[in-house]
Parts: C-alpha cells; structure tokens; sequence
C-alpha cells in the first residue's frame, strides 16, 4: 500500500492546476451518475451525507489556499 502512495505522490507532484481541474470535473460527473442511480426514498439521507462531506472537506482546503495567499501577501 506505501508503494501505492509513493506513486500518487510522484504524480501529483506533476500534475498542473488544470489536471487537477479535470480530476475534479470527472468525479463531479461520477458523482451525479451515482446519484441518479439512488431510489427516491434514499435521496434524502445521501444529500445530507454528501453535504457534510462537502463542508467537512472543503473548509480544511479553503483554509490552506488562504493561508497561501496572506504569506503571499506578507511578503510583498
């Protein structure tokens, strides 16, 4: 499993802002296809999941990125 992540690792590390922009748009995509296929009676508790998902996950990047630019900011 180590190796697995020393792969990911070394390919993130070459990845562009743009590569990444399309991993985000293909799960998105894999996301609503997921979506579509849950029954109506279960949609309910899957949005609130996927909510607090969402906040739980974008907050901690949301964070780093400002963090980024106010060091960016402090040295100008």
């Amino acid at each position: 499993m180590q190796k697995l992540f020393d792969y990911s690792d070394r390919y993130i590390k070459k990845l562009t802002w743009k590569d990444f922009a399309l991993i985000k748009l293909c799960l998105c995509s894999m996301g609503i296809l997921i979506g579509l296929a849950i029954p109506k009676k279960a949609s309910k508790p899957v949005a609130v999941t996927a909510g607090a998902t969402f906040i739980a996950t974008y907050i901690p990047l949301m964070m780093k990125f400002v963090q980024l630019i106010e060091k960016d900011c402090a040295k100008r």
